[in-house]
C-alpha cells in the first residue's frame, strides 16, 4: 500500500484557522427524550446547520484555500453526487474561481439545484464510477481545472477533521464518537483528531447495510470496493478511499451497519423530537447507537449529524 504523510495536530489546527471565516462553528445539541430511548447521553454535532447544509464545506474550503493561486486560476473540478459538489461550488465562488462538477444523472434534484445556486457548472454522466471518472478527466483536460477529490485527498480529510476539533473544544468528555462513513473523509478526520486529543475515546463508523464496503474492508484489513450499493442514505454510496482506509484501520474501534428501516426510524426521531431537518445519511449514526445499546449504555456519546440536504417533499415517513 502506498505511503502517505498524514496531518499532525498542528496541521488540523492550521486548517481550522484557514477556513473559520468561511464556515459556521456549528452547535452541539442534546435531547432528553432521545437519551432515554438510547439509554445513554447523546451530543449531536449539527453539521446540518453548516454552510451548504453539510460538513463537506470544511474539506472543500480547506482544499481550495491550500491551492497555489496559479492552480486556482482555471477553476476546480470534481465528481460528486451531492454535498461535496455544492461545497466545492460555494468554496470556489467564495475564493473567486469557477467550479466544474460532474454529477450522476440520478443525483437528487435538490443537490443539483444547490450546485447551480452556488455557481457551479454541472456536467451530467451515467450513474457509475467509470462514467464519472471519464467525464471528469475530459473536463480537467478541456478546462485546466484542478481536481479536488471528494474524500480520498489529504487536504479534504484535514478540513473534515475540524468538525471534531470543534467538538473537543466544547470540553465534553466523550466516551465515544459516532460518524457516518461513505468515502470515509469525515470518519477518518474525526478519528485522527480524537486520537490526538483524547486517545482513550472510542470512535465508531456508521454505515448502511446496503452499502457496507467500509465494514467489510475494515474486517478484511484491505479495501473491498462497493458494487451496486442500494440504500436510502444516498450520501454514503461511495466506496472507501485509500487514505481514509489507512486512518480508519488505525484509529477507529469498529464499524456498525444498520438497515434502511432503522435509518428512517432514527431520522424521524430527530425530526419529531429535535425539530431538526437531517438527511438519511445523517441519521445512520443515531441508528447505530439505537441498534447497539449495549455498546453505548450510560456513556457520553458524540453523534455527528453530517448534513441536512433532504427534499422535504419526499420524506420517507
Amino acid at each position: 500500500m502506498q505511503q502517505f504523510r498524514f496531518p499532525q495536530l498542528i496541521d488540523l489546527k492550521q486548517a481550522y484557522q484557514r477556513i473559520m471565516a468561511y464556515i459556521h462553528h456549528t452547535p452541539i445539541m442534546t435531547c432528553n427524550a432521545i437519551d432515554e430511548i438510547a439509554e445513554c447521553q447523546l451530543f449531536f454535532k449539527c453539521e446540518n446547520l453548516q454552510k451548504v447544509g453539510a460538513f463537506k464545506a470544511r474539506g472543500a474550503t480547506n482544499a481550495i484555500l491550500k491551492l497555489p493561486p496559479e492552480l486556482r486560476e482555471n477553476g476546480v473540478a470534481t465528481h460528486s453526487s451531492g454535498n461535496h459538489a455544492a461545497a466545492l461550488s460555494r468554496a470556489a465562488s467564495e475564493t473567486g474561481t469557477k467550479a466544474f462538477i460532474v454529477m450522476p444523472s440520478n443525483a437528487p434534484e435538490i443537490k443539483k439545484a444547490a450546485v447551480k445556486s452556488y455557481g457551479g457548472e454541472i456536467i451530467e454522466c451515467e450513474p457509475n464510477l467509470k462514467a464519472r471518472e471519464e467525464a471528469l478527466e475530459k473536463v480537467v483536460k478541456e478546462t485546466g481545472a484542478a481536481f479536488i477529490p471528494p474524500y480520498d485527498y489529504m487536504d479534504v480529510i484535514e478540513g473534515q477533521a475540524t468538525c471534531a476539533l470543534e467538538m473537543w473544544d466544547e470540553g465534553i468528555p466523550f466516551d465515544a464518537i459516532v460518524a457516518p462513513v461513505g468515502g470515509g473523509g469525515l470518519l477518518a478526520g474525526t478519528a485522527l483528531t480524537t486520537h490526538f486529543l483524547s486517545p482513550k475515546t472510542l470512535v465508531y463508523g456508521a454505515e448502511p447495510k446496503g452499502a457496507d464496503d467500509a465494514q467489510r474492508s475494515f474486517k478484511a484489513k484491505h479495501i473491498i470496493p462497493m458494487e451496486n450499493p442500494k440504500t436510502i442514505a444516498d450520501g454514503l454510496l461511495t466506496s472507501l478511499g485509500e487514505r481514509n482506509f489507512i486512518l480508519i484501520s488505525k484509529y477507529v474501534k469498529d464499524i456498525f451497519t444498520v438497515t434502511d428501516e432503522e435509518i428512517i426510524a432514527a431520522m424521524r426521531l430527530v425530526f419529531e423530537r429535535m425539530k431538526l431537518v437531517i438527511e438519511p445519511s445523517s441519521a445512520v449514526a443515531l441508528a447505530v447507537v439505537l441498534a447497539n445499546k449495549e455498546v453505548f449504555k450510560d456513556k457520553k456519546v458524540g453523534i455527528i449529524i453530517s448534513g441536512g440536504n433532504v427534499d422535504v417533499s419526499k420524506l420517507p415517513f
